[in-house]
């Protein structure tokens, strides 16, 4: 379909960019690289008036850091090639470089940034439940200035964010891992590169011989990213073995508010769910992926 005209402006501060985003008319967005809302405007499911382009933004907003205690901050217009190949996250966070690996392709890598990816709200995005796992907590700046979300707590819904009007994802922390090991597993319907119809990030500490934390995350398969707190319950305290891992994983699959959609049907994505949670805390545990 054809589009009609709209004006873009490309700000060079996060405060100008704010401004002209505080009003939140429907037809004025944000955009870093873009991949997404090309596809809404293509399919006619968003008809813009004015887009606020963020590629003006200074370097300090896509830069990768370490503190001395092995946190890590990520600023949001940093891109996602950045994240697969930056050596400080392949040291520190490996499970987002492998993750980055499997993420669509190339082109798309090498425009869409951390920001569009934890703000676009789309549930079959791979970013956001690897950083949920690993309880990472999302910077945000707005009209009455800065707040901070935990990744987890980001969504409301299909599409829906806790994102007010003129508020942007600024930088992205991660706490240090202490130790922990985390993975990401997927599963498609069509092809490698395709939305995953399932995915699910588990995160594991050990203290001694026993589970001291655990983090368990599905996506894609659920209208919004949602923490497994009660799978989370099995895992904590115990031992690690293959018949806890197994208990955790059908108590995600229950626990799961999976929904039918044209990746496949909610009977069929329950089951991939225990499936991936089994799987992922084996890897996890196993060091097969280990951080």
């Amino acid at each position: 379909m054809s589009m009609r005209g709209f004006e873009i402006v490309r700000p060079t501060t996060i405060e100008r960019a704010i401004e002209l985003l505080e009003s939140g008319d429907p037809g004025v967005r944000p955009f870093s690289g873009g991949t997404a809302i090309m596809q809404m405007m293509k399919t006619g499911m968003f008809v813009p008036e004015r887009l606020v382009s963020l590629a003006g933004l200074s370097k300090e907003h896509s830069a990768i850091s370490v503190d001395g205690e092995g946190g890590m901050k990520i600023g949001a217009m940093a891109t996602l090639s950045t994240l697969e190949r930056n050596d400080l996250v392949q040291t520190c966070f490996p499970v987002l470089a492998r993750t980055m690996k499997r993420l669509a392709n190339v082109r798309v890598r090498n425009v869409a940034t951390v920001g569009g990816a934890l703000s676009h709200g789309d549930p079959h995005m791979d970013l956001p439940p690897v950083l949920a796992a690993l309880d990472a907590i999302a910077i945000l700046r707005g009209p009455s200035g800065s707040r901070e979300v935990p990744v987890a707590d980001l969504y409301t819904g299909y599409y829906e964010t806790v994102l007010e009007p003129g508020e942007l994802v600024a930088e992205v922390v991660i706490p240090p891992s202490d130790g922990a090991s985390a993975i990401y597993r997927k599963t498609t319907s069509r092809t490698a590169d395709d939305w995953p119809m399932v995915g699910v990030a588990a995160s594991l500490r050990l203290s001694g011989s026993r589970i001291s934390s655990a983090r368990v995350i599905v996506s894609a398969a659920t209208a919004k990213l949602q923490r497994i707190t009660a799978a989370e319950d099995v895992l904590t305290g115990q031992g690690p073995s293959r018949e806890v891992f197994a208990d955790a994983a059908r108590v995600a699959s229950a626990h799961s508010d999976v929904i039918d959609d044209a990746h496949g049907s909610s009977v069929y994505k329950s089951a991939l769910v225990e499936i991936e949670v089994r799987r992922g805390l084996r890897d996890a545990f196993e060091g097969e992926t280990a951080e």
